[in-house]
């Protein structure tokens, strides 16, 4: 093989492949006969998929959902820009910032909307620093109460969303009415005379997504409840199975019930999501592998939370580490059926869905300063019991309709990149590059073989 600046050739000077760029051309007799286009090293760069961030555990950004609409939040009702259900949107919200959106809606529907806050790399956070969302009818009224989501005892940033609702029904509810609403988004902070050290003045990025739950076609119960198997359930044993959490909910790896396995660095946040239909009861349980180095201790370490499949809290549980094996397990929950939301405590109204439940994990920045920079063993321990039962009859379609979709996970195992639509493009890029090559290898051969013709071919023929 000879080559010069950009390209090479195989077979000797006088005949043989020359490589350009991103050609390739057959030579003959000192000059080219056919050039044709190639794919080199496909894989080598592909989009969404940055070089060798699983290998060094380096922790993503929050992958926010591609195809969001960008919005500002207004810093008053007259100039609040509408959402749609089924939309997602990005935003931000500074320290002191408390931020107006618009919602229409009927006499009929459920509207639900969570913001999930996401400080900036670098940021600094303060156990009571969270994002505050409610509901608010045209004369300031809360359509529900106001959900706060804080960063806790971790003090440590990562995504954490809050959820309210305007929720049609008999009794407690307000904002029955169809008409005019607004979302508010504001930020919670300690106390100025709190022991905490300030958290950082930069602004936080958010997303914010809208569900519309449709009435029931009949009218049923409108209590919880009242017995259900609160027993903690045996934790499954046995080997686990490679899965990779994603950077986000649109991009969380997707589980079924089993042990998983996963590496997580500090200040990563790691996201998966688990079908649970009606009537069936889940379970987890994280747990956080010995360190061979460092030393110290924290009180608050990993952090797991679940959140339902309208982004709502539903509980979450930390875990000190001293750099020896560490678990938390989530406190038992109800079977998931429409009435748990007529109750008053969290971890049970908020199992009123099917659908996809998000298992969030965080492993607090901190860790590093003690413990090196990872990454560090993870395993899930999921449990899904009980047969899936019929669901509440609905009188019309969700928005987006998929939202209360129970389907299993496909294959039961987390995208390899942990990138769900990333992955997906990147899928895709590999097919049409792995079609260009062969294209191009069955091209190159052809015209190999019109070249060994004419040489060998008498005159006349």
């Amino acid at each position: 093989m000879t080559g010069g600046a950009g390209w090479a050739t195989v077979r000797g000077d006088d005949e043989g492949w020359r490589v350009m760029g991103r050609r390739t051309a057959w030579w003959h007799g000192g000059r080219p006969i056919a050039i044709v286009a190639t794919v080199l090293c496909a894989t080598a760069a592909l989009p969404g998929r940055p070089a060798a961030a699983a290998e060094t555990g380096t922790p993503k950004p929050y992958a926010f959902a591609r195809d969001a609409t960008t919005v500002q939040g207004a810093t008053g009702t007259t100039d609040a820009v509408r959402l749609e259900p089924g939309g997602t949107y990005r935003s931000s919200l500074g320290k002191d910032g408390k931020l107006y959106y618009r919602l229409e809606l009927d006499a009929t529907s459920n509207a639900y909307i969570a913001a999930t806050a996401v400080p900036r790399p670098g940021a600094e956070v303060a156990y009571s620093d969270g994002v505050k969302v409610s509901v608010q009818d045209g004369n300031s009224g809360s359509c529900s109460s106001s959900m706060t989501a804080h960063f806790g005892a971790s003090q440590s940033p990562h995504p954490v969303a809050a959820w309210a609702s305007r929720e049609i029904g008999p009794g407690k509810y307000a904002c029955q009415a169809a008409g005019t609403y607004y979302v508010v988004v504001e930020r919670t902070a300690p106390p100025v005379s709190s022991a905490s050290p300030p958290s950082s003045p930069d602004a936080w990025d958010l997303e914010l997504s809208y569900v519309s739950e449709p009435r029931l076609k009949k009218a049923g119960s409108t209590s919880a409840p009242e017995t259900w198997n609160s027993a903690s359930p045996e934790v499954l044993q046995g080997d686990a199975r490679p899965g990779r959490g994603g950077a986000g909910f649109t991009t969380a790896g997707a589980l079924e019930q089993g042990v998983w396995k996963d590496g997580i660095s500090p200040g990563q946040t790691l996201f998966y999501k688990v079908p649970v239909d009606w009537g069936q009861q889940f379970h987890a349980t994280a747990e956080l592998g010995s360190s061979s180095g460092g030393g110290g201790s924290m009180g608050t370490a990993l952090v797991m939370s679940l959140y339902n499949p309208v982004r709502g809290l539903v509980t979450d549980v930390g875990a000190g580490y001293d750099g020896s094996q560490r678990s938390a397990a989530l406190a038992p929950l109800p079977p998931v059926e429409y009435d748990n939301r007529y109750a008053f405590i969290d971890r049970i109204s908020g199992m009123r869905f099917a659908g996809s439940y998000y298992l969030v994990v965080h492993l607090a920045a901190q860790v590093a300063d003690k413990f090196g920079d990872g990454p560090f063993g993870l395993t899930l321990r999921v449990r899904v019991d009980g047969a899936a039962q019929t669901g509440p009859a609905y009188a019309g379609r969700a928005v987006p309709q998929d939202v209360f979709d129970s389907a299993p996970a496909t294959g039961g195992m987390a995208p390899a990149g942990g990138g769900g639509s990333d992955d997906a493009s990147t899928m895709k890029l590999v097919a049409v590059g792995g079609i260009g090559t062969g294209t191009v290898l069955v091209l190159a051969l052809g015209v190999w073989t019109v070249a060994a013709r004419r040489r060998v071919t008498p005159r006349g023929w």
